[in-house]
């Protein structure tokens, strides 16, 4: 085992302002639902408001980030050793067996993680803000004569961004799950406040494997 500095400044930070985030919009954005009452209802809107402004703010930062440092190639998916990983956490998990495919700086994530997250950048994240904000504009709109207002698109925007907002909290609890998954419970948690982590020492094999998961 070796100690490498595998999360940069930028993403740790990131991380943690988008995680917090998140779970305040839910927070508020519930509460203008009406599924309980905690800042009240004029307090919740605003604040949630604000938050989703902070947050697009740093989504735009962070795909600056990741095009100009090409941390987007982290998402690249790939097929190799997804059946290994996959069966990995279904069952090898429990029984105490090797994990299939090993972290490096160069590859953080393994392929399973690969598409789910690619999936949570490109689909689930817009789907959430883009209702999101045309719900916030909808009244600007019906008022600037830009749509026909009717019930029914109303309610399918705020369907899907109720859709998007259960989903994102789904997405959180089995990511904070997973996470209890590295070398001890709190490892991985470790990892992403201090930068650094302790990964395996790779032998010729591993280099080899991934090698070819970046060119799948």
């Amino acid at each position: 085992m070796r100690n490498v500095y595998i999360y940069k400044g930028f993403e740790r930070f990131w991380h943690w302002s988008q995680a917090s985030l998140i779970l305040f919009l839910a927070l508020t954005g519930f509460e203008v639902h009406g599924s309980f009452s905690v800042f009240g209802f004029g307090k919740a809107a605003e604040f949630h408001r604000t938050a989703s402004w902070l947050l697009i703010g740093l989504i735009i930062f962070s795909i600056f980030w990741h095009f100009t440092t090409g941390e987007w190639r982290q998402y690249i998916p790939t097929t190799k050793l997804l059946k290994e990983q996959i069966n990995y956490y279904l069952s090898g998990i429990f029984k105490g067996e090797p994990h299939p495919s090993i972290k490096t700086e160069l590859s953080k994530l393994n392929p399973l993680q690969r598409i789910v997250y690619l999936g949570f950048k490109l689909v689930l994240i817009p789907m959430t803000v883009i209702s999101g904000i045309l719900y916030m504009l909808y009244k600007t709109i019906d008022q600037n004569n830009l749509i026909v207002v009717e019930d029914y698109p109303l309610a399918s925007i705020a369907f899907w961004h109720t859709m998007g907002a259960i989903l994102l909290m789904i997405f959180l609890v089995v990511h904070v799950y997973m996470t209890t998954t590295g070398e001890t419970p709190t490892s991985n948690i470790k990892a992403m406040i201090t930068g650094y982590e302790e990964i395996e020492e790779e032998d010729d094999s591993s280099v080899s494997n991934e090698k070819k998961q970046d060119k799948k």
